[in-house]
């Protein structure tokens, strides 16, 4: 790995870190940059999931007053998550490699297409609820839709576990359209799962897989992604989001032009 290779996985996983916390895509931002330098599907996915785990660390922290007092819903949130992350990274490795990097340009463009189409996405689930009234918050939930939204995060986690691009958008959706929790509250919420998700998925792949771990490449993400949330919690909110979304499908769209082309 040359410097100039190594000061791109670096800076790549900064942005990740910091557009995790306020977006929720940073995967296609470290995952596309790790394939344009020739890094395997497979390993750059495991590799990157790992990485990603202390920005992830870093950026729940930095929304702990969001989820203060939220003990409950946690309880009930959490297990959903860690159960589909374990069964996301256990699909991913039991499954031939082969489909993996069959899939791997879709689930690319899936990620893409729901960062650009996000924000209308929102705006959609969140016309006619009021986000100051306690009825459909979490804790008011009626059991049908509890249930649902138990499902979705678990659903959500096994997407998470098996590649986790745009999770945090679809999380967010998910929670925008089944709740009427305050968007803030949401982003804290969907910070800790996402991050449960990312952390059991690498405890699985260290135990089953560990040959498939760049762990140059892991450090790099982690160094790059750690500082990354931290500076998402603090003034990540102020970058355009337009900016953002243009960064994450430029780089999406060039990886998998790579794809198609090269392997």
């Amino acid at each position: 790995m040359t410097v100039l290779e190594a000061a791109a996985i670096l800076t790549a996983g900064f942005w990740a870190g910091m557009i995790n916390v306020v977006v929720g895509s940073g995967t296609l931002v470290t995952f596309p940059t790790l394939l344009l330098l020739g890094h395997s599907p497979l390993v750059a996915n495991v590799s990157n999931n790992i990485g990603l785990v202390g920005g992830g660390i870093t950026g729940t922290f930095g929304y702990r007053h969001q989820l203060t007092g939220r003990g409950r819903n946690l309880r009930q949130l959490l297990p959903a998550a860690v159960l589909g992350g374990i069964t996301g990274a256990v699909l991913l490795l039991v499954l031939p490699a082969g489909a993996f990097r069959m899939i791997v340009p879709v689930l690319i463009a899936l990620g893409v297409a729901m960062v650009l189409l996000g924000p209308a996405l929102q705006r959609r689930a969140a016309r006619g609820r009021d986000p100051d009234s306690a009825h459909g918050r979490l804790a008011t939930l009626t059991r049908p839709r509890l249930v649902a939204v138990l499902l979705g995060v678990y659903l959500l986690g096994i997407y998470g576990g098996y590649f986790g691009a745009a999770q945090g958008i679809l999380l967010v959706g998910l929670m925008s359209a089944l709740t009427t929790e305050g968007m803030q509250s949401i982003t804290g919420l969907k910070n800790l799962l996402t991050t449960a998700v990312n952390a059991v998925a690498a405890v699985t792949f260290l135990l089953v897989s560990p040959e498939l771990v760049n762990w140059v490449v892991v450090a790099l993400i982690a160094a790059g992604a750690t500082l990354g949330g931290v500076v998402g919690a603090r003034v990540g909110r102020r970058l355009p989001p337009t900016l953002i979304r243009i960064l994450i499908a430029v780089i999406g769209t060039a990886a998998i032009v790579r794809l198609l082309i090269f392997t």
